[in-house]
């Protein structure tokens, strides 16, 4: 994890960082303290229930989602992010001194135009902080920025939230409460002023202040890319998913467990926690790239912990009062229901951090931040609802143990939808199991591989594996060209069929579906795809490297983009290769985590890339090992 917190020493990333965690951390500070003082001074502010209040709050807070997101998404496309930055935390300052008069008059009105005005701010600093990613970081530390920028605000928002419930209970005046948020948005401020420039992607944009057309203006930005939207669509799920389990923590504290406010703060501290590491993992175990393979193995781990949780949550506790926290940590039972929210939390970072990197790098640079706005709309408008549902369905008699595991249900069935859309999401996870699992995976240059752009990508072909292998080691999506007969093998064939797989035949075979091949290599190059093909034809049946087809050249006429050359090794011998004269057979032969390689050589131009010239270049790359 050295590498991504390094970042944080970084001037294009450390301060942005300062700046959002003290923003996510003064929203939770007055927001939190506000519906504590109300809650329990609520007599000496106004004359509505205390339970409405701390709904109309909340509410209050999230509604300039809705209406100002794609406002921020243009103003973050127009003009420059870090000049935008500085401005928003000039205007939290301003609001923190609206917030101050308002506990000076004794005024409500005031208290929560104040938290509008919060509500507004982060709206508008929303763009702002993802769409800056990619203009800082490198491909390879993108993953790592959006793991620190995750973690930093659910740590941030634990911190805020403890603090406003600190605050609030402890001040003899109220003032205090605007006194601490005016010190750190101040100190957010200063934080902003290192953020360094962020040219603007559109700056001839005309800004379109209508919220309504530009809203749907904006989501139709996002569904402009089909893996993009559908992960928009993820993290949605995700925010409803994750504040569905939040908002029960108090009910289900006092209701489930027969604990007190110690115990809520304990529970909320485990899912932070639990979130901040697996968000931190990411990096580690997505080999520093966007690894989407990550969001299903996120998705299981959601569902099963999420349904353990129903089942671990124990009866007969609660009492007349409630029990020490010392007392509810001896039995098991508690500690159970603990490691659940815990590995919650840890399952949603994998799931969270590599859908936000996937939408910052695929989106379109020139309405990258409008998406990004679309996703914020997005998610407000998936919390709103699940908090609706949630309410509906307990005030129908549901246990929150139960509506738990329902929602743990649900989640597994988004999961097979989205996955059924994209299948890109599964077969990442198929190729990042198989290298994690069966293998050890070794990879050089692999910065050759275009982050954008047509390419023709060419390997040796030692397994069955291979594209599966490659695909895994890609930062990008690859069509492979493939023996037609290879996708009526059942699993390989599902995997092949769904992530766009080109079949092929001889011409001697079936020349229609050759000629069907070509054109279809011609058209994925043309719309700038990766397109991966194995030139000795078949898989190598003893290990060494088969002489290279001319079809490398037809497509090269047709299409000369770059060709990037690329050897597989290790992989004779393994299951899935044909050193017993026929492949998958024998399972674990080398047993589990067996070494293999993958080199990547430089981009060749295409006229230089004749089939003898690549034979020769994806030869002495693969070196002795086979």
């Amino acid at each position: 994890m050295s590498g991504q917190f390094g970042l944080l020493k970084e001037k294009r990333f450390g301060p942005l960082f300062g700046t959002q965690f003290l923003g996510a951390f003064n929203d939770n500070l007055y927001k939190n303290a506000l519906v504590v003082l109300l809650t329990f001074q609520a007599a000496q502010w106004t004359s509505i229930a205390p339970e409405l209040l701390g709904n109309l709050a909340a509410g209050i807070f999230i509604l300039p989602f809705f209406l100002f997101s794609a406002t921020a998404g243009q103003l973050a496309d127009k003009y420059d992010k870090a000049t935008l930055a500085r401005f928003s935390k000039l205007l939290e300052i301003l609001i923190m001194g609206i917030a101050a008069v308002g506990f000076a008059l004794h005024s409500l009105a005031w208290l929560l135009a104040a938290l509008f005005l919060l509500g507004l701010q982060s709206t508008q600093f929303g763009p702002v902080k993802y769409a800056i990613l990619p203009q800082h970081l490198h491909e390879d530390e993108l993953v790592g920025g959006n793991a620190l920028i995750e973690a930093g605000t659910f740590v941030s928002i634990l911190i805020g939230t403890l603090a406003g419930g600190l605050l609030a209970g402890s001040v003899a005046q109220p003032m205090w409460i605007a006194v601490g948020g005016l010190a750190v948005a101040v100190l957010g401020y200063l934080y902003s002023r290192g953020i360094p420039e962020a040219p603007p992607p559109a700056p001839e944009l005309r800004i379109n202040w209508n919220p309504l057309s530009e809203t749907w203006r904006s989501i139709n930005f996002a569904r402009g890319n089909r893996s993009v939207f559908l992960s928009i669509l993820g993290a949605s799920w995700f925010w409803l998913y994750g504040a569905l389990f939040l908002a029960q923590f108090p009910a289900y504290t006092k209701n489930v467990l027969g604990g007190g406010e110690t115990m809520v703060t304990l529970l909320l501290a485990i899912f932070t926690v639990g979130i901040g590491v697996g968000s931190l993992l990411c990096e580690r175990m997505s080999g520093k790239h966007v690894e989407i393979g990550l969001v299903p193995f996120g998705s299981i781990g959601l569902t099963l912990f999420g349904i353990d949780l129903y089942f671990a949550s124990p009866v007969g506790l609660v009492g007349t009062t409630a029990h020490e926290l010392t007392a509810l940590l001896s039995l098991p039972a508690v500690w159970r229901v603990l490691f659940d929210l815990l590995m919650l939390g840890m399952f949603g970072g994998f799931f969270i951090v590599p859908l936000y990197a996937l939408v910052q790098s695929r989106s379109e640079p020139a309405h990258r931040a409008r998406i990004i706005a679309a996703n914020n709309i997005l998610n407000a408008l998936f919390m709103v609802v699940g908090a609706l549902g949630a309410a509906a369905a307990l005030g129908a008699g549901l246990s929150i143990p139960a509506l738990f595991g329902i929602a743990a249900l649900l989640n597994a069935a988004v999961a097979v939808y989205i996955y059924g859309l994209v299948p890109e999401f599964l077969l990442r996870f198929v190729a990042w199991l198989l290298v994690k699992a069966v293998y050890r995976l070794r990879r050089e240059g692999v910065e050759h591989i275009p982050l954008d752009g047509p390419a023709l990508l060419v390997a040796n072909h030692v397994s069955f594996a291979d594209a599966v292998i490659l695909m895994g080691a890609s930062p990008r999506p690859i069509r492979f060209v493939m023996d037609h007969r290879i996708f009526r093998t059942p699993l390989l064939g599902f995997v092949f069929r769904h992530c766009g797989a080109i079949p092929i035949a001889s011409a001697k075979e079936d020349p229609a579906l050759m000629e069907k091949a070509f054109a279809e290599v011609a058209a994925a190059l043309a719309d700038g795809q990766l397109v991966g093909i194995f030139p000795e034809g078949n898989i190598t049946a003893d290990g060494e490297l088969q002489p290279f087809r001319p079809g490398v050249a037809r497509i090269l006429a047709a299409s000369p983009v770059p060709v990037v050359p690329m050897a597989l090794s290790g992989l004779w011998g393994s299951f899935f290769s044909r050193i017993d004269g026929v492949a998958m057979q024998t399972p674990f032969r080398r047993g589990m985590f067996s070494a293999i390689g993958l080199k990547v050589g430089a981009p060749l131009d295409a006229a230089a890339a004749t089939p003898e010239r690549l034979f020769e270049s994806v030869l002495a790359l693969r070196g002795e090992r086979r």
